[in-house]
C-alpha cells in the first residue's frame, strides 16, 4: 500500500459539529469571493450575496452552480422568516432555490426543508485530511513535469486550459471558460499551471479560509492525461497551503467517482456527505459532473 502522502500531525480531527462548520465556512467563503469578483468583472449579471442566520447565499445568474446556500442550519437555526429571505434572494432573480446543507445541521433541518416542498437532487463527498506545517513531496514525479503559480495577466490563459479539459462536454466550452475567468480574478484565490514539455496542460485552484485549504479546479486536456499532472499540482498546492498557515485540506467529490478514489489514495477522509435540497425540484434523470474536483 502507498504510503501517506503528507505528514500527519499528531492531534486527531474527528468529523463532527465544529468540522462542518470550519469546512462549509471555506467553502461559502470561496462562493462569496467567486461572486465578489463576477460583480466586478461583469456587474450586469447582478451578481451579489447576503448572509442570513450563519448561511450564505449567492446569486451568480439563473443557471449558474455557484448560485446557492452553504451554511443552512450549522450556525444558528433557520426559522421560517430566514428560509422566506433567503428563497426571496433567488426566485425574485428567476434562480432555483438550492441549498447545500451538511448532515451536522440535524434531521430537524431536513424536515423543515421537506415540509416546505424541498427535495434531495444532489450528492457531494466531504474529504478533509490534517496538514503538518511542512508538507513533502511525493515525488518522484514524470520529469517532463512542471507545476507554477498563474501570473497576472495569465487569467485567459489559465481559463483556457481549464476548460479543455472539459472537451468532452463541448457544450460547457463557453460556460467553463468564463467560470474560469471569475475564478482567476478572484481575491485569494490562488491558480496554478502544470506545464508538461513547456506546455500548459492542467490547471488547479487553491482557497485558504481560517486555516482550511480547498482544492478545486482540477482540469487536465485530454492529450496529457495519465501523465501525473494532478498528482504534481496537489503537491504544489498542500505545500502552498502549509506555507499560508493551513492545518486543514479540504476537497469535494461526487460520491463513489474517481476523484474522489484519487482524494483517497492521496489521504483524504469522508467527513460526511452532504445534500443539495432544492425546492420543488424533481428528482433528476442522471447526476452531472461536478465542477468541484473534477477533469483530471
Amino acid at each position: 500500500m502507498q504510503p501517506p502522502l503528507y505528514n500527519q500531525p499528531s492531534s486527531m480531527i474527528f468529523a463532527d459539529l465544529d468540522l462542518a462548520r470550519r469546512l462549509e465556512r471555506s467553502e461559502a467563503m470561496g462562493g462569496v469571493h467567486f461572486v465578489e469578483a463576477r460583480s466586478r468583472l461583469s456587474p450586469e449579471t447582478g451578481a451579489q450575496w447576503i448572509e442570513v442566520a450563519g448561511a450564505y447565499a449567492m446569486f451568480d445568474g439563473p443557471e449558474s452552480p455557484v448560485t446557492q446556500t452553504f451554511c443552512l442550519g450549522l450556525f444558528a437555526k433557520p426559522a421560517p422568516a430566514d428560509l422566506d429571505r433567503l428563497e426571496a434572494l433567488f426566485q425574485e432573480r428567476g434562480a432555483p432555490v438550492c441549498h447545500e446543507v451538511s448532515p451536522l445541521a440535524g434531521v430537524p433541518l431536513a424536515d423543515q426543508l421537506s415540509r416546505r416542498g424541498y427535495r434531495p437532487v444532489e450528492f457531494t463527498s466531504v474529504m478533509y485530511q490534517p496538514l503538518a506545517p511542512a508538507a513533502h513531496s511525493s515525488g518522484p514525479y514524470n520529469p517532463r513535469l512542471k507545476t507554477r503559480l498563474m501570473a497576472s495577466g495569465e487569467e485567459d490563459l489559465w481559463s483556457r486550459i481549464s476548460a479543455r479539459g472539459w472537451s468532452e462536454r463541448p457544450e460547457l466550452t463557453e460556460f467553463v471558460l468564463g467560470v474560469g475567468r471569475v475564478i482567476a480574478s478572484s481575491t485569494g484565490c490562488f491558480c496554478f499551471f502544470a506545464h508538461l514539455n513547456e506546455e500548459p496542460v492542467a490547471t488547479g485552484v487553491l482557497r485558504c479560509h481560517e486555516g482550511v485549504a480547498l482544492f478545486g479546479g482540477a482540469s487536465t486536456v485530454p492529450e496529457a492525461r495519465k501523465q501525473g499532472a494532478q498528482r504534481a499540482l496537489l503537491d504544489a498546492r498542500m505545500n502552498m497551503a502549509a506555507s499560508q498557515g493551513c492545518d486543514l485540506a479540504m476537497m469535494c467529490a461526487e460520491p463513489g467517482s474517481a476523484s474522489q478514489r484519487n482524494a483517497e489514495r492521496q489521504g483524504f477522509r469522508i467527513a460526511y456527505t452532504r445534500v443539495k435540497w432544492q425546492l420543488g425540484a424533481s428528482v433528476p434523470a442522471g447526476a452531472s459532473r461536478s465542477l468541484s474536483e473534477s477533469g483530471s
